[in-house]
């Protein structure tokens, strides 16, 4: 067998393993694949007959292609001026070249709240999370990808994993609580009952949305118990599609199609009834949110 033949197999081997890490950093199955394509040119182009573990070798080369992703994401949302074009030209090449529903299945596989919170992060405290909470690397090797010392890529990860598990944001939260309420909210709107929904909601209830949440003439402003429920039903659609989280250190939902966030609905319980809701889409603000996994 060649060289060139052997290094396909190889490549071909780890490839579903590094698509796997690759969709945990960057969240996107398009970027994902782009960048387990480009970690083939780089295997291509390099001499690896010094290499021992090809496995280790693909995983840290993956790892930089990521980084630099990641990086240069994260510099591009921070010009306003070229956000709004590159986030409808992503979308519109993602929706061109990608499965919706292979990337369901892989977003709903991984967990669509951990993606939405792992956008949260930076580039090296994702990086290093990842690496080591879902795939066993030592800080001693994910030092140097991130340009840190292993106690550095430590730390790191550890306050990822604060923000991912939402430790210290809910130390005074009876959280348990929250969460049945808030579930028996959404079961209940999704099937269209009516006497759950009553149940559940205070009657002097409110829910309030920005503008990028609604209609263009909607009201920003509903109250008492009857219109929360009519609109409750309206958006039944919408909550189909929403999933548990903690957001600011309270149980909430987020709505985020194919691992992108797309809204998000924080909710204040008081005695077992439902008291509030506030719904959010505006792009800034959702990045003002600190958003965690339920367990």
């Amino acid at each position: 067998m060649d060289e060139n033949r052997w290094l396909v197999d190889q490549f071909e081997a780890n490839r579903a393993n590094l698509q796997a890490m690759a969709y945990r950093m960057l969240g996107s199955l398009n970027e994902a694949e782009d960048a387990v394509q480009e970690s083939w040119l780089r295997l291509h182009r390099a001499d690896t007959s010094g290499v021992e573990d090809l496995s280790r070798w693909l995983t840290t080369v993956i790892a930089r292609v990521c980084l630099d992703k990641l990086r240069s994401r994260k510099s591009r949302r921070e010009n306003p001026l070229d956000a709004d074009a590159d986030t409808s030209q992503e979308l519109a090449s993602h929706d061109d070249q990608v499965d919706p529903e292979h990337e369901a299945l892989l977003a709903d596989s991984v967990g669509l709240a951990l993606l939405v919170v792992l956008e949260t992060l930076a580039p090296a405290e994702r990086l290093a999370f990842v690496l080591h909470d879902l795939f066993a690397m030592s800080f001693e090797e994910i030092a140097p990808l991130v340009g840190r010392t292993s106690t550095a890529a430590r730390k790191l990860a550890s306050r990822a994993r604060r923000r991912v598990h939402g430790v210290d944001m809910v130390r005074a939260v009876d959280i348990s609580r929250q969460r049945t309420v808030v579930e028996a909210f959404l079961a209940a709107s999704r099937t269209g009952n009516i006497e759950a929904l009553l149940a559940i909601l205070d009657p002097d209830v409110v829910v309030r949305a920005d503008s990028a949440a609604l209609p263009p003439g909607a009201a920003t402003e509903v109250r008492g118990a009857a219109a929360v429920l009519k609109q409750a039903l309206h958006f039944a659609e919408r909550t189909r599609f929403a999933q548990l989280a903690l957001v600011n250190g309270t149980v909430g939902a987020v709505v985020a199609p194919r691992g992108h966030l797309f809204l998000v609905a924080t909710v204040e319980v008081k005695d077992a009834k439902i008291v509030a809701i506030e719904i959010i889409a505006d792009p800034e603000r959702l990045r003002q949110l600190d958003l965690a996994i339920l367990d």
